[in-house]
């Protein structure tokens, strides 16, 4: 086998490895990006709990300077608090309920529907926790949506408002969803989120806020970097064995 013949195999080789890495790892970023909720899950009718909105910037060259979350008011979460933020002011609105809540304190009317926090930024690779507190979810559904709007620094919107359908793939803009199960499962915000327990365990008046890479607050992106990894790897070695196998062919043949 030539020496042109080998290089040329070798390039062939070290191109398909490169791309098929950087489509991968250009997956596991999209799959990082999307706003999400924290715990993933919650058991009906949990009471004195918190939900954590990690907001990751994806964008290059902006940064985000305003996030808006939306709170469904049929099936409302009752006694809203938000924990201050460095950086950060944040604007409750309450909105009158067309079907009043009664609970043990009495009958509830009105619920935070939206909840706006602006003045501060996410710079383009990082992310940040916005924590809400609650007295009571709903007891009377399967999960909560909670769309999200992100602004930047540009002028770009991005609408976090796709709701996936019932065994579907997942929409390009995911809203943040919070599952919620039957009263006493196992792991149900019960701390077993770190995020969460953290932010409930402060007792020092901090917002227990994080501030991260996007890369690193991802599992999913990391494994999906890692299987690229490996397929670098085993498209180097065949090339690599493609180039032996030439030269063993070369040599019977003279």
């Amino acid at each position: 086998m030539s020496t042109t013949r080998t290089r040329t195999t070798l390039r062939r080789a070290a191109a398909v490895t490169a791309l098929t890495a950087a489509g991968v790892l250009a997956a596991a970023g999209v799959a990082s990006a999307h706003v999400t909720v924290h715990p993933e899950s919650y058991a009906k009718g949990a009471t004195d709990g918190v939900l954590t909105f990690r907001v990751p910037n994806e964008e290059a060259g902006a940064s985000t300077t305003k996030v808006q979350v939306f709170l469904p008011t049929d099936h409302p979460v009752l006694g809203v608090l938000v924990s201050p933020q460095d950086g950060w002011t944040a604007k409750v609105t309450d909105t009158k309920l067309k079907t009043p809540v009664k609970t043990d304190d009495g009958t509830i009317t009105d619920a935070v529907s939206e909840i706006t926090w602006t003045g501060g930024k996410i710079d383009p690779g990082h992310y940040e926790d916005f924590n809400v507190a609650f007295g009571q979810l709903p007891d009377d559904t399967d999960q909560l949506t909670f769309k999200t709007l992100q602004t930047y620094s540009d002028g770009k919107t991005a609408r976090w408002i796709e709701e996936a359908q019932q065994g579907g793939d997942e929409p390009g803009n995911p809203a943040p969803v919070l599952k919620l199960t039957a009263k006493g499962a196992e792991g149900q915000g019960s701390g077993t989120d770190s995020t969460a327990s953290s932010a409930a365990s402060d007792s020092s008046g901090n917002s227990g806020s994080s501030k991260s890479t996007a890369s690193s607050s991802d599992s999913t992106a990391r494994g999906l970097g890692a299987a690229g990894l490996i397929v670098g790897v085993l498209g180097l070695a065949a090339a690599a064995f493609a180039v032996v196998r030439g030269r063993s062919a070369g040599s019977r043949g003279e």
